[in-house]
């Protein structure tokens, strides 16, 4: 097995060492060895259950594991410290106006007040949310709230973004939407790791792909070849659609 995305050109943007997490003496994450790299798209592959989301918790400090070390540029990463943002499967707004949730966020990282309302204006544009800047964030449809989200996320300039299963609720002309933010994300440089069940997003977007199973990584590596071609059974079954029961 191994645990390890393949090397790329890119430097290494963060990194996770021998993470593990067990509730009520049941091991939930057993992650040896892990990396991404700067503007590269990562999806995360697996079963319900497997542990993809707790993951991206795990790495983005919003849980801590019973051990292991995440490192970030190769330093010990401390929460909060770094360009980091993420998006959940449903989208957790403010109770203001579309375009308040978009300025809350500028002005929490710390984005000139001069700079604000062309800042929140461009990010509404590329959201294509422009025309309901005024309307209450709440009211939005399922799609048009994640793209909000994503907007938002993206407002803090973020080297990396988690993306847990963004696109799950979502119907396909919404899903296309928020994939051409991810997309233009990526292009401009962002890192981002996305939680997907989808085989076609993860061929559309993903660089690099991993596969989780019952909390451990059965494979790492260039998405086109784990796609094309996997390695372990676990992947392979679930790339056929079928229920691994193997360890």
């Amino acid at each position: 097995m191994r645990d390890l995305i393949a090397e790329t050109q890119a430097p290494t943007l963060l990194t996770a060492r021998n993470l593990r997490l067990t509730r009520r003496g049941k091991p939930l994450l057993d992650v040896s060895a892990l990396s991404f790299a700067a503007g590269r798209c990562t999806a995360v592959l697996g079963a319900n259950g497997a542990g993809k989301s707790l993951l991206l918790r795990v790495l983005h400090g919003l849980m801590r594991p019973d051990s292991g070390e995440i490192g970030w540029s190769g330093a010990p990463d401390s929460p909060g410290t770094h360009a980091q943002a993420m998006v959940f499967q449903r989208p957790v707004l403010l109770r203001r106006s579309v375009e308040a949730n978009l300025a809350f966020a500028h002005r929490a990282a710390g984005g000139a007040r001069a700079e604000r309302s062309h800042a929140v204006a461009d990010a509404l544009a590329q959201a294509r949310l422009t025309p309901l800047a005024k309307s209450p964030a709440r009211s939005l449809s399922g799609g048009e709230q994640q793209r909000l989200a994503l907007a938002r996320a993206l407002l803090v300039k973020p080297q990396l973004l988690f993306l847990d299963e963004p696109t799950a609720s979502l119907d396909p002309v919404s899903t296309l939407a928020v994939e051409e933010q991810i997309a233009t994300a990526r292009d401009r440089g962002v890192a981002c790791v996305l939680v997907t069940h989808d085989q076609g997003q993860a061929r559309r977007l993903a660089d690099d792909a991993v596969f989780i199973h019952a909390g451990q990584i059965a494979e790492a590596g260039p998405a086109a070849d784990m796609l094309t071609t996997p390695q372990s059974p676990a992947t392979r079954a679930f790339l056929r659609g079928e229920i691994y029961l193997g360890a």
